[in-house]
């Protein structure tokens, strides 16, 4: 990443994750944006962390500052920048929340940036290419723009959060369990369950297991619907309508059911069909199954069998070309039929 190229401090995915692990203080500043403003806080905080080091707050190397405040005292962030403390070590400005119309504010006071000066980190939400903040970072030299965007956390990323934790020995099975799980959360909500999971195994050499990870990790949000397909693959009928109730009060509408109950059933129906047996298809589905229904689902593929599957898919298709027709019929209960034929074809399968 030459500083002579225009367009080198623009950083991608890869290049920005380097920067945010081994800053340079040297550097004018860093812009953050993107929607998630988790994400971007996440990146931040790793950024500053890893900038400073752990005592810049009680040292005082690090001012913060609401990017709104520059409205009514532009002059704060040029001070801010050029201060000196007591404590030797590299220096920070955390201006937070900018936005495009504050890039007036904002970009006079990186002009006069000289070397020895704090690094300004910037965050914002969503900014247009062609605004004046982001363009702005792109361009210069001395600086970098990283925009983070709403792409599940790589395999690499995954494992320096789980080595920031103090989990490095971990089961290849538990490993293909947390990448499931960090597609799911949010990356505030994975960070937690990663630092539910170093205390539940504080003391404990032995490696990080899917148990382990079963254990630490939060209830779905769909649990009621998941709970449904279940019981109905399971052959469970009497409890399918006391399900179908709450689901119907959370707002939840037939052609969403069948759309997940297609959904549900193509996966058994793709682990059943697989030459190798639904142990390992149930690992090559797209998307990938979540770990919590892995072992239940593969033994519904192996209930129903493929060609009994291959049925129920036909029925469930009827059942969702008929909520799209001009039928005239009740959509929840031609649903609620279909769920318990395909309960009491379980029950004999």
């Amino acid at each position: 990443m030459g500083a002579s190229r225009a367009d080198a401090m623009k950083l991608k995915t890869a290049d920005a994750n380097r920067h945010f692990a081994a800053p340079q203080p040297d550097r004018l500043g860093t812009l953050i944006f993107g929607t998630d403003t988790m994400r971007v806080a996440l990146k931040r905080q790793t950024l500053i962390e890893n900038l400073l080091g752990p005592n810049a707050d009680a040292e005082m190397r690090l001012v913060r500052m609401p990017a709104g405040d520059l409205r009514g005292d532009p002059a704060a962030l040029a001070d801010a920048i050029k201060a000196q403390g007591f404590f030797p070590g590299p220096r920070a400005v955390f201006v937070e929340d900018a936005t495009d119309a504050l890039a007036d504010k904002i970009t006079p006071a990186l002009e006069d940036w000289a070397p020895g000066d704090a690094h300004v980190v910037i965050t914002a939400g969503n900014l247009k290419p062609t605004g004046k903040l982001r363009k702005y970072f792109e361009k210069h030299p001395n600086a970098y723009a990283a925009g983070i965007y709403d792409d599940p956390p790589t395999p690499a990323e995954i494992r320096d959060e789980l080595a920031k934790a103090g989990l490095k020995n971990i089961d290849t099975d538990a490993m293909r369990d947390l990448e499931g799980l960090a597609r799911a959360l949010d990356p505030g909500d994975f960070r937690q369950t990663v630092e539910k999971l170093s205390l539940y195994k504080l003391k404990d050499p032995g490696a990080l297991t899917p148990a382990d990870v079963l254990a630490c990790a939060p209830a779905s949000t769909e649990a009621v619907l998941d709970d449904l397909l279940h019981a109905t693959a399971e052959g469970r009928a009497p409890e399918l309508g006391p399900l179908l109730t709450r689901l119907e009060a959370q707002g939840v509408n037939p052609t969403a059911l069948a759309i997940a109950t297609t959904r549900h059933f193509r996966t058994l129906h793709a682990a059943a069909s697989d030459p190798e047996g639904p142990n390992k298809g149930i690992f090559r589905v797209r998307p990938p199954v979540h770990f919590k229904s892995r072992d239940r689902m593969v033994r519904q593929a192996q209930r129903w069998g493929m060609h009994r599957l291959e049925n129920a898919l036909g029925m469930i298709v009827d059942a969702d070309l008929t909520l799209r027709s001009s039928s005239k019929a009740p959509q929840m209960a031609l649903m609620e039929r279909t769920l318990i034929r395909l309960a009491y074809i379980a029950q004999r399968a």
